[in-house]
C-alpha cells in the first residue's frame, strides 16, 4: 500500500503565491512520474504539471512561466511552487505518482486533494 499526503493549500489573493508539497510513503520500490492535477467545481480533472524521475518537467500551457514543479527522489516527494495565481485557478489540487511497489506492481496513486482558493 502506498499513501500520498499533500500539504500547502489555502486561501490567497490574486497575484499571490502558494507552495504545495506531497510526500509518498509505503511499499515503494521506486517512483516514476510524479505530478499535480486540479479539479474545479463542475470541471474535469486536468494536469497542471508533471515531472519524471530524472527531473524533466511538463506543464500545462496555462501555467508555464508561473508554476515550477520539483521533486526529491530521496524523500519520495514532489513540490509545486505556484506564483501569480489567478481566481480561475481555484480548485482542489491532487498529487499523483506512478509507483513501482515492492511487489513489482506499477500503479497510479492519488493524494486526498488540497483546496486552493484564489480570491479576486
Amino acid at each position: 500500500q502506498v499513501q500520498l499526503v499533500e500539504s500547502g493549500g489555502g486561501l490567497v489573493q490574486a497575484g499571490g503565491s502558494l507552495r504545495l508539497s506531497c510526500a509518498a510513503s509505503g511499499s515503494i520500490f521506486s517512483i516514476r512520474a510524479m505530478g499535480w492535477y486540479r479539479q474545479a467545481p463542475g470541471k474535469q480533472r486536468e494536469l497542471v504539471a508533471a515531472i519524471t524521475r530524472g527531473g524533466s518537467p511538463n506543464y500545462a500551457d496555462s501555467v508555464k512561466g508561473r508554476f515550477t514543479i520539483s521533486r526529491d527522489n530521496a524523500k519520495n516527494a514532489v513540490t509545486l511552487q505556484m506564483n501569480s495565481l489567478k481566481p480561475e485557478e481555484t480548485a482542489v489540487y491532487y498529487c499523483n505518482a506512478v509507483v513501482q511497489t515492492t511487489n513489482s506492481i506499477i500503479k497510479n496513486y492519488w493524494g486526498q486533494g488540497t483546496q486552493v482558493t484564489v480570491s479576486s
